[in-house]
Formats: structure tokens, sequence, C-alpha cells
């Protein structure tokens, strides 16, 4: 699999360059990315102090912890020690993760096998060292050289460019939400009350309750009519009618 990665990269990286928001960006990245098995995607920079991996994240995306459901930074960041590797190595590397959230067990390999979430992460150097990293996730992913080489071009296009993007204005990617979210939200924002969108879907009041909850978190709002607002803006929320 790994010549198509060669022959196919200097295309996206041609269309990475002339992005000119995070939502291109992350079309861009996710349709190379996607035949090689990354489904997952960690996009943020580093201080100018080495002292910490991460400075801030721009895009996060993805089954990260294989149970199903994305992943806010702050959570991803504490269940992700294999971020802090950056300020220990000079170059890409692989890294799997295995066990369940109470024994997860992460660590830097050369070759991804078995079951788990594994990926590649690339340090992004810049003219005061690193500034930033991309990490690539999948539950089966190609490791082969070529595809980590083309991976690397990414990557690197993609750092520059995102702080090409911010420095410019243009908006960040909006955090994806799972397909249970987004039908709770669709019901939601047709004016359902909680209670009916239970009913609907088949799940306790409880349960809708904790995926408002995650979904405000996960977007940096404050009340649901935010969440609603931002999801409609982004155009990842398709409106229901009310019946």
């Amino acid at each position: 699999m790994g010549g198509p990665a060669l022959a196919t990269v200097g295309a996206a990286v041609t269309a990475l360059e002339q992005s000119a928001d995070m939502s291109e960006l992350c079309t861009i990245v996710r349709r190379f990315a996607g035949p090689f098995g990354y489904d997952s995607f960690a996009l943020y920079s580093s201080p100018p102090s080495r002292g910490e991996a991460v400075d801030h994240v721009y895009w996060l995306e993805g089954d990260w912890f294989g149970d199903g459901d994305p992943v806010d930074p702050k959570t991803y960041l504490a269940r992700c020690p294999v971020n802090r590797h950056v300020l220990e190595t000079d170059r890409p590397f692989l890294w799997t993760k295995s066990g369940g959230r109470e024994q997860e067990t992460y660590r830097v390999v050369t070759r991804p096998r078995g079951p788990g979430v594994h990926g590649y992460q690339v340090p992004v150097f810049g003219m005061t060292g690193l500034v930033g990293a991309m990490s690539f996730g999948g539950s089966v992913i190609d490791s082969s050289v070529d595809v980590r080489l083309a991976l690397n071009l990414i990557a690197t296009t993609a750092s520059h460019v995102v702080r090409r993007i911010t420095a410019s204005g243009a908006p960040i990617a909006q955090p994806r939400l799972s397909k249970r979210e987004l039908e709770v939200m669709r019901w939601v924002t047709s004016g359902r009350r909680q209670s009916d969108v239970a009913l609907l879907l088949g799940l306790s009041e409880r349960t809708v309750e904790n995926h408002m909850r995650r979904i405000r978190k996960r977007l940096g709002v404050a009340s649901t009519a935010q969440a609603i607002g931002q999801l409609i803006q982004s155009g990842d929320l398709e409106v229901l009618s009310p019946r």
C-alpha cells in the first residue's frame, strides 16, 4: 500500500498549502490518511520552552481510546502520555496502546501489532526547535516506510499551515461529535424535550442528559443554545423539523 502514498502525497501537500481554513485542512488530511487506516487525528503546537509537550490543541478527532466516543483535549492529553515522547526524540515514531481504561499501556514500537489503538507521531521543528506535532491513529494502520514518509510531509505541512490560518483569524476546526451525539442534537434542535428525545432514541433521560453535558464540554460552550449555534454554523448539524 505504500506506493499510492508517495504517488499522491504531492497533490495533498499542494492542497494543504492552499488551504483557506481549518475545515478544508482537516478534510484534505482525512482523505489522504483514511485509505491507510488512519481515522484519528491530533494536531497541536508546542511551547517555546521544552518543559511541556503541548501548548495548544488545534485539531482533535477520532476514537483515540477504542471506546467509540470522541474525546476532549484535556482527557486526551491526560490519557496519552506518549505525547510527551516528542520531548525526548528528534524523529517520528510509531506507538501502540493496549488494555482498558484502568490498565492502559502505551509503548513506542517499531511496528504496531495486535489489537488496540495504534498510531504514528510526527514532531515538527522550526527555527526555534520543536514547534508542534501531529499524531495519526487507527485500529489497523499501514505503517510501511512509504506511508510514514508521506505522513511526515502531511504533518509538517499541516503544522505550518495551521499557524498561518490561526494568525489570519480563520476559525479553528470544529470538534467532531459522535453519530449518537449528533442525533441527540438534531432532535433537541427541532424543539423536542430531553424526555422526548430519550423516548425517540430508546435511551434513558439520564443518558440523554449525559450526552448533552459532554457535547457542551467538547464544544467549549456554556449552554445548549450556544452548542446548536456552533454546529449549525459549521454545517455539522442538519436540523429536523418537529413532528
